[in-house]
Parts: C-alpha cells; structure tokens; sequence
C-alpha cells in the first residue's frame, strides 16, 4: 500500500513537473540562472492566474522535494534534496520569467543564500514561523507568495542537529518564495 502511494506521488510529481516544463507554471532561483538577454520582457498575467500558478508550483516543488528525499538522499552519497531542487528552478527559469527560492523560517539556513534578503521575504518567514499557512503580497506589478514547507526527520538531522528526534522536535519550516509578473490591475 506504502509503495503504490509512492508511485502515484511519483506520478503527480512527474505530471505536474511536466506542466511546469510546458509553460503553464514555472520559476526560477534568480542566483541559479539569469534569462538570457535577448529573453522576451516579463509576460504578465492577472492576478488570479498568478495566485493559482503560485500555488500550483509550490505544490510541484514541495512534492518533488519530498520525493527526492525518500529516493536519494542516501548518506555520503547524497545531494541535499533542496540544492537539487534549485537545479529544477534553474531549468525552468527558460521557460518563464517567475522565480521561487528557499528562504530560512525558524531553523538555520544551511545555505546562506537562504536568509531571507527583503521586506516581503522577512516578514513573510515572521508570519510563517508563527503558524500562518501562506504569505501574499502584490507591488510593483508582481504577485509575491511565500508558504512554509515542513522539515520532515530527514530534513530536521541537518537543520537542526543529527540527535534531533522529529517526534519531539516543535514543527519547523523552510519556506518557498515564489513571484510572478502580473499585469496592472
């Protein structure tokens, strides 16, 4: 039974990546990759659009983490599943112009690249910490989201110490900022 909801997990991963590689969703880590100069200007979309693709390519990234996990993070010959996942963000930064990165919530960062850098990003790993489900702001014609993403006992060994027992452990969280391009209201 465990192993059939893996490979449906697996699945919806691989069909929702898929819709993301065919423009329908897409981010990238602004550091991993710049578009090229001669990229088209930022396509805007409205702002229901940028919600429902935010939350769409959070679930796709949270999913696809969590698979990464139980697949191959296997000890020393392991890449952290979170730094593959900037790989995928990287990717699909050719298709479009949103961006999603990890921001720290309430464990260190493992990554300095993780601190959270602006207004929105700080507040929005304030108000995550203290149990709020998702963070959304609109400026400067781009729709910003951040959600947190569970640090399961996988991740809890690196953030927060190799004795760490995730049963005893308060919950702790990443978060995933994700901003797309929206046009004037």
């Amino acid at each position: 039974m465990a192993q059939r909801r893996r490979a449906q997990r697996w699945i919806l991963t691989a069909a929702a990546l898929t819709i993301g590689l065919c423009g329908i969703a897409g981010t990238t880590n602004p550091r991993a990759a710049d578009p090229p100069s001669d990229a088209p200007a930022s396509p805007r979309v409205p702002l229901a659009v940028a919600r429902d693709r935010a939350r769409l390519m959070h679930d796709i990234y949270e999913e696809t983490l969590h698979v990464l996990h139980q697949r191959y993070f296997h000890g020393d010959r392991a890449t952290v599943p979170a730094r593959a996942m900037e790989d995928v963000f990287a990717t699909l930064a050719r298709q479009s112009r949103g961006t999603a990165r990890w921001i720290a919530v309430n464990t260190k960062p493992m990554n300095i690249d993780h601190e959270p850098e602006d207004a929105f990003e700080k507040q929005a790993a304030t108000r995550l910490a203290s149990g709020q489900t998702e963070f959304e702001l609109v400026e400067n014609g781009v729709y910003r989201r951040a959600a947190p993403i569970p640090l399961t006992a996988g991740c809890l060994r690196c953030h927060v110490g190799f004795g760490a027992d995730a049963a005893k452990s308060p919950p702790r969280f990443a978060g995933l900022a994700i901003s797309i391009p929206v046009e004037p209201e």
